[in-house]
């Protein structure tokens, strides 16, 4: 009686180990064993799976993606910018016992990998790229830390720069910068109109060169556009020209001349030398001589006087 209760015992104390060694991997975990410490090269799959107790450990590796966020880092950049610059890296394990085996703990050391590459292509990236050439900055960073976790049985999905905090005076620059850009831009689209209206205006005076009734009927259509605002403002066209006439008989109503042009000046002659009279003989009278001629033109020659000349004179 008592062998049936030894079998009995014995039954239950296997079933009760058989139940201990049973294990579950879940579908998005690898089963990875060690028997006395030494790894199995069996990987296990998802399911219900076997490990013998006391002997076997079994330890899961998570197969999904990792989304884990790179710290952010503070760095100068090659125009000598200071920047801080933080990231996302999303990878998975390929190889379970390679990542269990090769590397202490994984996810630590891909951290600390994403972080020092970060950093590094900081200093190799000027400011624009950081800003604007993000596709090419995630490449090679992808690039720089895929290569040291690919022996741990890693591989890296994807990384992607999040955000790059300025200093505030860079960004006071910045904006002044982009302020001062779109002021360029506005500037030259307005000289590009301006110039676009005036071939366009000059087309218009062309033809309504041809037509003079055209710029009239433009006249009263410019008054009828006024007088249907209702307002108490009236508008009358002045004609250029009456202004340059009157800006030319300006000056000629000042002066009092007619507005005729003057004749041309008459050539004056050069007035002839003097000629030196001799003083008269001591005790003559003083005559009086006539003055220098002047310099009208010479008159007819006089007859010859009968009193006696100057030079007859005496006492």
């Amino acid at each position: 009686m008592w062998i049936v209760d030894v079998l009995i015992a014995v039954a239950a104390f296997g079933g009760l180990l058989g139940m201990a060694g049973m294990r579950v991997v879940r579908q998005f975990e690898r089963g990875v064993v060690f028997r006395f410490g030494r790894v199995q090269p069996r990987v296990r799959e998802p399911g219900l799976t076997r490990v013998i107790p006391m002997v076997d450990h079994l330890h899961k590796v998570n197969m999904q993606i990792v989304t884990m966020p790179v710290p952010a880092q503070d760095g100068i950049t090659r125009d000598n910018v200071t920047v801080r610059v933080d990231a996302v890296a999303y990878f998975r394990v390929i190889d379970p016992v390679t990542a269990i085996v090769n590397v202490q703990d994984y996810l630590f050391a891909v951290s600390q990998v994403a972080q020092t590459s970060l950093r590094s292509i900081i200093g190799k990236s000027e400011l624009d790229d950081l800003l604007s050439n993000r596709e090419a900055l995630n490449q090679r960073l992808e690039d720089l830390i895929d290569s040291p976790v690919v022996e741990w049985g890693v591989h890296l999905e994807r990384v992607e720069i999040k955000d790059v905090a300025l200093p505030e005076g860079m960004k006071r620059s910045m904006s002044r910068q982009a302020e001062a850009e779109r002021e360029r831009r506005a500037r030259i689209i307005t000289a590009e109109g301006e110039y676009l209206a005036s071939r366009k205006l000059a087309e218009a005076a062309n033809a309504m060169a041809g037509t003079p009734a055209a710029l009239q009927l433009r006249l009263l259509q410019t008054v009828v556009e006024v007088a249907a605002e209702k307002n108490s403002t009236l508008v009358l066209p002045f004609p250029v020209e009456l202004l340059r006439f009157l800006e030319q008989a300006t000056p000629a109503r000042a002066t009092g001349a007619p507005s005729q042009p003057a004749p041309p000046a008459t050539p004056v002659e050069p007035e002839p030398p003097a000629v030196p009279v001799e003083p008269p003989p001591a005790g003559a009278s003083a005559v009086p001589l006539d003055p220098a001629p002047s310099a009208a033109p010479a008159p007819a020659a006089a007859e010859p006087t009968t009193g006696p000349q100057p030079s007859e004179l005496t006492t």
